[in-house]
């Protein structure tokens, strides 16, 4: 009898505890994974952005979401250590930020878990989807285009430095496809536009303070900063060499600008963020990769730092400031 009752009550003990792990395992927190280029300080405001995202898909950050996050710290070559870790760790969506590199890399980690990236130039092109519309597998993203509008930005540039013959090309050797592409269509543009186009590589802090230092013997007019990851996480570093060698320079997005840059031009980045943002919150509730069209940044932006220009001496053209979207003073 006693046998029977511990029996009884063993098993009744079992079938309460049976729920409450189901209930455990199910309320568990989905985990996304975030491979970032750059180094957390510098990427605070994009990730603000991106975490609005996930909020606008029901999802905040620590009450029923989990992040687990990776930083190259700017060491590109770290990047598929990172996404292998975060694989390792099962997460249940990768989001590929800072760098196409980022995106590269968990493509090549992640073959089942979705992967939603952010890249400057065409994903069809870097390998990451078969189409824009139907990406076909386990990737889509957001392209914001900035590498495809390099020859626009520097025909801005001209436009507000009219005088300029010899222009600094920025560059980073890591990233050596958006590199190739952003100088081949420099080229024809600054042949069309009567431009010498001078290229100086920069692929660390040390190399991008070298490139400056030689400005003060080979002074060029102007300055045109290739769109990179490293440059984008080091932006300040960049504006304030600008400031103190005195030359115009151009920039690929607003927070240059807003830092101090002269000009910037390119697609608004922070909208991209959110959209990663969405766009993961999107596939923890369920949405598949494959079925979401990788999207295309429409809103271009224009920004002048019109106080910028006065301490270089420059007089922006009144038809510059006319089609500017924004200019700080």
């Amino acid at each position: 009898m006693m046998k029977r009752r511990a029996f009884i009550t063993l098993l009744g003990g079992a079938a309460a505890a049976w729920p409450l792990a189901a209930r455990a395992q199910q309320g568990a927190m989905p985990v996304i994974g975030v491979l970032h280029s750059a180094s957390p300080e510098i990427s605070a405001d994009r990730l603000r952005v991106f975490r609005q995202g996930l909020k606008a898909a029901g999802y905040v950050e620590g009450e029923n979401v989990a992040i687990e996050y990776r930083w190259a710290e700017n060491q590109l070559g770290r990047l598929p250590e990172l996404a292998i870790d975060l694989v390792r760790r099962r997460v249940g969506v990768i989001a590929a930020l800072g760098s196409n590199l980022s995106a590269l890399a968990a493509k090549e980690a992640a073959t089942t878990i979705p992967v939603v990236f952010i890249v400057s130039e065409d994903p069809v092109r870097l390998g990451l989807v078969t189409s824009l519309a139907r990406p076909g597998g386990n990737l889509t993203g957001i392209n914001f285009l900035n590498a495809e509008l390099a020859a626009k930005r520097l025909e801005l540039l001209h436009e507000l430095v009219p005088t300029a013959v010899r222009v600094a090309v920025l560059v980073n050797p890591t990233t050596a496809t958006t590199t190739e592409i952003t100088l081949r269509d420099l080229e024809s543009a600054a042949q069309s536009i009567g431009l010498q186009i001078q290229v100086v590589r920069a692929r660390t802090s040390r190399e991008i303070n070298e490139a400056f230092a030689t400005f003060v013997s080979e002074r060029p007019h102007a300055l045109f900063v290739a769109q990179d990851g490293l440059f984008s996480s080091r932006r300040i570093h960049l504006v304030h060499l600008a400031t103190r060698y005195a030359i115009p320079a151009a920039y690929g997005s607003r927070d240059f600008a807003e830092a101090g840059g002269l000009m910037s031009y390119g697609a608004n980045i922070v909208e991209a963020y959110r959209q990663v943002g969405v766009y993961t919150g999107r596939i923890l509730k369920g949405a598949k990769a494959a079925d979401l069209p990788v999207v295309q940044s429409s809103k271009l932006e224009l920004v002048i730092n019109a106080e910028t220009a006065r301490t270089l001496g420059l007089d922006v053209p009144p038809t510059l400031l006319a089609r500017a979207d924004e200019v700080i003073e």
